[in-house]
């Protein structure tokens, strides 16, 4: 199948990345990738900021650059390790497009002329319009990080640690519409909430089985098969990015958006390949 993959360029896309792409190698794939989630945010909190220089800013601007300007060559992967998106550009032989513009007419051209059969959306930081949606044979799969349609929006990880929730997890549903979170699920993937880590890692978590589940249904369409999705049903509660009340918030219940260790853990995934 011709597959376009929409994400974003920050670390949980990449690790998202990470665990798809080794598994679409029949396909062709071409990965397009947004510059941010939503509009500019100029006046995000200082806790937020901080985020994303963790989420973004140290990876793709720091450690992403040395290692890509680093003398490699191409080495079997060893046991959990990362690669950056240059690198798995090289590793599977395809390309990574910048497209912020999707909905308009020079960004729906760039989709539409991959023809694709799928459309495959993690993390991808512009809101599909009708067009866009259309122009894949299958349709659009959104693999959501949280659980639908308690936890719609952005950030669903922070809301479910803030309400003392003890599971969260990822939703598998199709976009159909420009509705956000909104389209019929294929899968619920619930897990364990464990309060004792940070936002991020928890965060990071949710891809393993996300990504398992999203190969999963990628398989059934190249057999032929129908993919079964559910209506959602229940309380629909839609989430933006926390202010600093509930930021506070998280902080006064000993919550923390990052861990440091945790961060060194994970750089150390990544490497040069030498």
């Amino acid at each position: 199948m011709n597959i376009c993959l929409l994400t974003n360029q920050d670390l949980a896309s990449n690790i998202a990345l990470n665990y798809l792409l080794p598994e679409l190698t029949e396909h062709k794939v071409v990965v397009f990738y947004s510059g941010q989630v939503g509009s500019n945010h100029t006046n995000l909190p200082n806790a937020l900021q901080t985020l994303k220089f963790f989420e973004q800013t140290l990876f793709n601007e720091i450690l992403f650059t040395q290692l890509d300007n680093s003398p490699t060559k191409q080495t079997e992967k060893t046991t959990n390790q990362l690669f950056t998106f240059k690198q798995l550009a090289q590793r599977h032989t395809l390309q990574f497009k910048q497209l912020n513009h999707i909905n308009q007419i020079a960004g729906l051209q760039k989709l539409e002329s991959q023809n694709p059969d799928l459309i495959l959306s993690i993390r991808f930081g512009k809101i599909l319009q009708q067009p866009a949606i259309d122009c894949a044979r299958h349709g659009v799969l959104n693999l959501h990080s949280g659980l639908l349609p308690q936890y719609q929006g952005v950030m669903a990880t922070f809301w479910a640690m803030l309400n003392n929730e003890t599971h969260y997890g990822t939703s598998l549903h199709w976009i159909e519409t420009k509705a956000i979170d909104a389209g019929a699920i294929l899968k619920n993937q619930r897990m364990p909430l464990d309060l004792s880590k940070s936002y991020l890692e928890n965060l990071l978590a949710l891809y393993q089985s996300g990504c398992s589940n999203m190969l999963e249904a990628v398989k059934k369409l190249h057999r032929g098969e129908k993919l079964i999705a559910t209506s959602q049903t229940g309380t629909a509660n839609y989430y933006t990015f926390p202010r600093e009340k509930e930021l506070k918030s998280f902080v006064h219940k000993g919550l923390r958006l990052v861990d440091y260790s945790h961060i060194t853990q994970i750089s150390q995934r990544f490497k040069s390949g030498e």
